[in-house]
C-alpha cells in the first residue's frame, strides 16, 4: 500500500504544478479555470511513471506532445488493471463462501470463464473516464477556496511563507478544512463513476452481472433499480470518512512541503 502511495502522491502533485505553468505559458490562460484544466491532466498524469521526465521532453507543439503523454497514460492504466480488477474480486469475497483461493487463481478462473484477456478489464472506461473530474476539481477547489480566502482575509487565514515572508500561505488547520472540502466535493462529482466501475470490476459475482457490461449501461441499471441515492450514490457517506481526511492532509502536506523546498 504504502509503495503504491508514495509515487502516486508525488506524482500528482509534481504534475499538477508543471501542467499549470505549461497551460499558462502555451495556452495563456490563468485563474481558476487553469486550476481546473491543470488538476484533470494531473488526473491522468498519476497513472504513468513516465511523466516524470515528460515535461523536459515538450519542445515540439503543445498539442502533439499531450497526445503522446496521454496515449502513455492510457497505456499504464491498460497494463496495470487487471491487478486492481483481481483485488476487487478478492476483496469482495465472504467468509466461507470463497471463489477465489488466491491471485494466481484469480487471474486463472477470470481467464478461462469471462472471455479471456477482456474479462480482467470490465470497468476500464469509467476508471479513464473518472480520473481526470475528480483530481480536476480536486485541486480547481483547493486552489480556488485557497485563492479568496487569501485575498479576502489574509490576517485571519493567512500567514508569511517559511521560505519567502512576502508570500502568504493558509495556516495549518484552514489549509485542512480546505482540503477536506475539495475532497468531499471532488469525490461527490466523480463518485457515481466509481459505483460503476466496482460493479463492472464484480461481474460474475453479482447475480445481475449480464445488464452491467458496458459503462453507460451500468450507469442506466443502478439508477432505474436503485435510484440517485440508494444507487449511484450509495456508499459515499462512508467513502466520505476515507477521501476527506486523506485530502486534507495530502493538501496540507503539499503546502507544507513547498515551503521546506523553496518553492514559494
Amino acid at each position: 500500500m504504502m509503495i503504491r502511495i508514495f509515487p502516486y502522491g508525488a506524482i500528482q502533485f509534481m504534475a499538477f504544478d508543471q501542467y499549470k505553468k505549461l497551460i499558462k505559458k502555451k495556452l495563456g490562460i490563468s485563474g481558476h479555470v487553469h486550476n481546473l484544466m491543470a488538476g484533470s491532466m494531473a488526473g491522468t498524469a498519476l497513472f504513468s511513471l513516465s511523466n516524470i521526465t515528460c515535461f523536459q521532453r515538450m519542445k515540439v507543439q503543445y498539442k502533439r506532445n499531450h497526445s503522446a503523454n496521454s496515449l502513455r497514460c492510457i497505456t499504464a492504466v491498460i497494463c496495470t488493471y487487471p491487478l486492481d480488477m483481481v483485488r476487487a474480486r478478492l476483496a469482495f469475497q465472504v467468509k466461507g463462501e470463497h471463489k477465489y483461493t488466491g491471485i494466481i487463481h484469480a487471474f486463472k478462473t477470470i481467464y478461462t470463464k469471462e472471455g479471456g484477456y477482456i474479462g480482467f478489464y470490465r470497468g476500464l472506461m469509467p476508471t479513464v473516464v473518472g480520473m481526470a473530474p475528480y483530481a480536476g476539481f480536486s485541486f480547481f477547489t483547493f486552489s480556488t477556496l485557497k485563492s479568496i480566502g487569501l485575498a479576502q482575509a489574509p490576517s485571519l487565514l493567512g500567514r508569511p511563507s517559511l521560505d519567502n515572508p512576502e508570500v502568504l500561505v493558509l495556516k495549518t488547520h484552514v489549509s485542512l478544512l480546505c482540503g477536506g472540502l475539495a475532497g468531499a466535493i471532488a469525490q461527490t462529482i466523480s463518485y457515481p463513476l466509481d459505483v460503476t466501475r466496482r460493479r463492472m470490476q464484480l461481474g460474475s459475482a453479482l447475480p445481475d452481472a449480464d445488464k452491467c457490461l458496458t459503462m453507460v449501461q451500468t450507469l442506466k441499471y443502478v439508477y432505474r433499480h436503485h435510484g440517485i441515492r440508494r444507487g449511484l450514490y450509495r456508499g459515499l457517506s462512508l467513502n466520505y470518512i476515507r477521501c476527506i481526511p486523506s485530502q486534507a492532509v495530502a493538501f496540507t502536506t503539499y503546502e507544507f512541503m513547498r515551503q521546506l523546498l523553496h518553492l514559494n
